[in-house]
């Protein structure tokens, strides 16, 4: 399948083939294969610096400047600006201005001498420093924003480290690296953040009593680029006439399932549950968005860096991620297909009444949701009070 041209197609075929293209370029990059990205004239070969392995860099290296007409740029590292900052504290990356930065990447020019696992350690906050990288690394700006916002934007949409290595290559010669398949046009990225959310299809349901609430039905909604479902729990009956008592709940395995000390979660979780059949009708939405949507194995590494002395927000930051990756839209999306346009909200964010009604959901009262703190989560909270203006 080749990238899809906006204008010839219909709506509804634009947005399935997007999303299946995404889809598959997303699957690749998490198993360390490449990807294409097109803007224009231009081509590029992306690949997740997380997941790179020598034989992979050989073939990038390889296709540096193939074809007639070869580009020849060399090989490319796109990172996030709050990654970058790290970089430069870390002595890693010149401390100058990268010339030529667009929004909220920077682009550098990597050694051709650097080995794979010296350019996952550029990646990886977790892994230690290697002060000898910093001579391979030079600020560089020729390579189209779109591209590289674009190949930023696919190793976040894989759950991956937010870094990706790219390789300017002639169009005529994307056949020997990348197959039809695996490649997007950088411009159907921004179409499938804005659509998504709105390919979320009611796709099971069933009855499932819970310990202290007994009326109960979980209605799972799944996304078109076949990303993990969001769940509905829905107790007692809804009365779409009056505002709907509900609660917004990022999963967390630690949390919730493993009854961890270090967040408020599963407290947070099994409060709402009660509170909402307390009050007799309610829905608590369960969304597949870990680590403030950063993915599981991105909130262990955050843990890593909290252990090392940065607080919640700086360890995402550092992670190359923004201090709350969260979407607000497939929970909007979910009350409106469950008859719900206004809600009373249990919560303590801010943030999260803002998105609701960013996203046409009335929110008539923001419900405080507040538990007691222990010794491991007290500066989790006080973070959250004083960095993100949760208010307890």
């Amino acid at each position: 399948m080749t990238p899809i041209d906006s204008a010839a197609l219909d709506p509804s075929v634009w947005t399935a083939t997007c999303l299946a293209q995404m889809e598959r370029a997303t699957a690749e990059l998490r198993r360390g294969g490449p990807v294409a990205l097109l803007e224009g004239d231009e081509a590029a070969l992306v690949l997740a610096a997380e997941m790179l392995e020598q034989p992979a860099l050989a073939a990038l290296l390889a296709a540096n400047g193939t074809g007639q007409g070869g580009v020849g740029k060399g090989i490319r590292l796109a990172v996030t600006a709050e990654r970058a900052e790290a970089l430069v504290k870390q002595g890693l990356v010149p401390p100058a201005p990268v010339a030529g930065t667009e929004g909220d990447y920077r682009l550098l020019a990597l050694s051709g001498a650097l080995a794979a696992e010296a350019i996952r350690q550029v990646a990886d906050p977790t892994a230690s420093p290697v002060a000898w990288l910093s001579a391979g690394i030079a600020p560089a700006a020729d390579v189209a924003p779109a591209l590289c916002q674009g190949a930023i934007e696919l190793t976040k949409a894989a759950r991956l480290l937010p870094a990706a290595l790219i390789v300017l290559v002639p169009r005529e010669a994307l056949d020997q690296w990348v197959d039809p398949a695996f490649r997007l046009a950088a411009r159907d990225l921004a179409y499938w953040r804005r659509n998504a959310a709105g390919s979320l299809r009611r796709v099971g349901s069933a009855r499932v009593p819970l310990e202290g609430a007994e009326e109960v039905e979980i209605v799972a909604f799944r996304p078109g680029d076949g990303g993990k479902e969001h769940l509905a729990i829905v107790i007692g009956k809804l009365d779409p006439a009056q505002p709907v008592l509900a609660r917004l709940h990022s999963e967390c395995f630690t949390g919730d399932l493993l009854g961890s000390l270090r967040c408020d979660c599963g407290a947070q979780l099994r409060g709402a549950i009660a509170a909402i059949a307390e009050s007799g009708a309610g829905v608590l939405l369960y969304l597949a968005q870990e680590g403030r949507g950063i993915g599981l194995v991105n909130k262990l590494r955050a843990y890593r860096l909290q252990d090392a002395g940065a607080d919640t927000m700086d360890a995402n930051l550092q992670l190359g991620y923004g201090a709350d990756e969260r979407l607000y839209q497939p929970a909007a999306e979910m009350l409106r297909q469950l008859g719900v346009g206004a809600v009373r909200l249990l919560t303590n964010n801010p943030d999260k009444v803002t998105g609701l009604a960013q996203c046409g959901i009335e929110v008539t009262e923001r419900v405080p949701h507040v538990f007691p703190s222990n010794d491991h989560n007290e500066r989790y909270l006080s973070t959250k009070a004083v960095r993100f203006g949760h208010m307890f």
